[in-house]
């Protein structure tokens, strides 16, 4: 009986994607244009936060966005709407974006000179954190209406994030979630991680997060 050849099918097409990913980020450090991968479930606040985040940067920091949905532009016209470059990129059914999707945005984006580029990433807490996007930093959302204990259930996206916003605060008093039990359990996988309470509804902890992210785009321009 001849024997059987295994092929590693997802092992090779992660090591191309991380090939691509790393092209991604020199390229951008050589333009000067930090990109933020922002990650989470469906409904957790992404595009509110985007909004939120346009808003403060406004007349500051030249901004674009990268919109991924598996259909419709809907996100990526709230952000047009605000005069902000706005690319809608539709996977089709791709639960995720990997960074030859990613390098597809950048390029529509090419005639702009931005300094950062935001990347809403597919609604999951799964795919999009096997997939590097090629950018410099990762952010997610987890919303108090999710619980507190998916860093139990989805480990690897709270792993490779750098900063974690707790977003919809303004829901605590009416929920059972547990932020001293959130915080131990995430910062158990990643100690390095930032962690923040927001409400894109109210604006609480909004000034917290535009300045660390001013910080950091301040130390990608000085390559530190």
């Amino acid at each position: 009986m001849a024997g059987v050849r295994l092929i590693d099918v997802k092992e090779e097409i992660l090591a191309d994607n991380t090939k691509q990913a790393a092209a991604i980020r020199e390229d951008l450090r050589r333009k000067k244009t930090m990109l933020v991968n922002l990650m989470s479930s469906p409904g957790s606040g992404k595009t509110s936060l985007i909004l939120r985040t346009l808003d403060a940067l406004k007349g500051s920091i030249k901004t674009g966005v990268i919109e991924a949905d598996i259909e419709s532009t809907v996100d990526a016209e709230k952000v047009a709407a605000r005069g902000i470059p706005a690319i809608q990129l539709r996977t089709g059914g791709f639960c995720h974006l990997d960074a030859t999707m990613v390098t597809q945005g950048l390029n529509a984006l090419t005639e702009h000179d931005l300094d950062l580029i935001i990347i809403e990433n597919v609604g999951n807490l799964v795919c999009p954190a096997e997939f590097d996007t090629g950018a410099h930093k990762n952010v997610m959302i987890l919303s108090v209406p999710e619980g507190d204990d998916k860093p139990l259930k989805y480990p690897l996206m709270f792993s490779i994030c750098d900063l974690l916003f707790i977003n919809k605060v303004d829901y605590l008093a009416l929920s059972d979630f547990d932020m001293s039990a959130l915080r131990q359990r995430v910062l158990s996988l990643n100690p390095r991680i930032v962690i923040l309470e927001v409400s894109c509804k109210t604006g609480e902890g909004i000034e917290a997060w535009i300045s660390w992210l001013k910080g950091e785009i301040d130390a990608f321009r000085q390559n530190k």
